[in-house]
């Protein structure tokens, strides 16, 4: 029960009321840049949309209630439990090296060969059937985040990888403990992993190493892990004491933090980035880094300096796509920033030009 309130919770942070949505640089960007709104609420892709574009130059967008839907360049077709997933509520995407797409649901996983669904639940050997994120790492293996642990997957077998519970001063929400939050692997194949409560860990292919608010986190509450160019380790935490029952005691740390393998440096000079929830990370094929805040905003970090976009409305996905558009997955349907600057809300009919 506690898990439903606090999963609801979570959902009115990021479902805010919206009849305008905007985006102003502070360094770079025009201020009289004008928003296109569809109030349809009707056409909106979903109330909650993630973006993920496949080897095709196909974009698919998943949603908690409507299943996933594929653009083709020419048309866009909803996939639900109708055509075979198991669960319309798609919360992760990948695409393995056959081109197989592989989705995390609300029931387990699924993979999809372009005609049909295989799907893969408890039933299967996996850990857990809620999923909340997938890799596949360079070695070909599946990792897969569930909020019951993590366990990986030879394409035949699921195997549990337990993970300690190392001692933090956080006070722990027992239905949320085996939540992973975040799984990469950086760039020396180290897998990192996110969790609520726990802060993060990485693995070496032999043993577990915990980073915690001990070692430098403003939270332990980890929700996106990314590995920039040059090998750092940015973490975009929440405010834990969000949990607390006492409205008056919900105030506390939390916010982005970047680790170069030894300290961890925070960004209290950004508003949003500190005693904040940065939800979402995202490393474009330029190298350059994005993160979602809560109430504050959309941050770009290129050429060692920040950019802000005042976005009054919580963001969370983030994609540029093969032709260069960035992409926002928002509570409130689905946005793109054109390349003047203008932010328009992609519908059912689109604009998709």
């Amino acid at each position: 029960m506690y898990r439903k309130r606090w999963f609801v919770r979570v959902l009115l942070w990021f479902a805010v009321c919206f009849v305008w949505f905007g985006c102003s640089s502070q360094e770079s960007r025009p201020s009289n840049h004008k928003t296109i709104v569809e109030k349809n609420e009707e056409k909106q892709i979903g109330q909650y949309v993630g973006v993920f574009q496949d080897s095709k130059g196909h974009l698919w967008f998943q949603t908690l209630e409507k299943g996933v839907a594929k653009f083709d360049g020419t048309s866009l077709r909803y996939f639900t439990v109708k055509d075979g997933l198991p669960s319309n509520r798609i919360v992760s995407i990948i695409e393995d090296e056959h081109g197989y797409l592989w989705f995390g649901t609300g029931a387990g996983i699924s993979r999809y060969d372009g005609q049909s669904f295989t799907n893969f639940s408890e039933d299967d050997g996996l850990c857990k059937n809620q999923i909340s994120q997938l890799l596949i790492d360079s070695k070909g293996r599946f990792w897969i985040g569930t909020w019951g642990g993590v366990c990986t997957f030879d394409g035949e077998t699921f195997t549990d990888f337990p993970l300690e519970y190392p001692a933090v001063d956080t006070p722990i929400n027992p239905d949320t403990k085996d939540w992973i939050t975040s799984i990469i692997e950086d760039s020396k194949g180290t897998i990192w992993m996110g969790r609520d409560g726990y802060g993060a860990c990485r693995f070496d292919g032999e043993s577990v190493v915990h980073l915690s608010t001990d070692d430098g986190l403003n939270s332990n509450n980890v929700q996106s892990i990314v590995e920039d160019k040059d090998g750092f380790i940015w973490i975009g935490t929440r405010v834990a004491e969000k949990d607390n029952p006492d409205p008056d005691a919900r105030i506390g740390e939390g916010g982005l933090n970047k680790f170069d393998g030894k300290t961890v440096v925070h960004f209290p000079e950004f508003k949003g980035l500190h005693k904040n929830d940065v939800y979402t990370i995202y490393k474009d094929p330029m190298d350059e880094l994005w993160f979602s805040t809560i109430n504050n905003g959309l941050y770009q970090y290129a050429n060692n300096s920040f950019i802000h976009y005042e976005v009054p409305v919580p963001i969370m996905d983030i994609l540029r796509d093969d032709k260069g558009r960035i992409w926002l997955g928002c509570a409130g349907g689905l946005f793109r920033i054109q390349e003047d600057g203008d932010v328009i809300n992609i519908t059912t009919s689109g604009p998709w030009e």
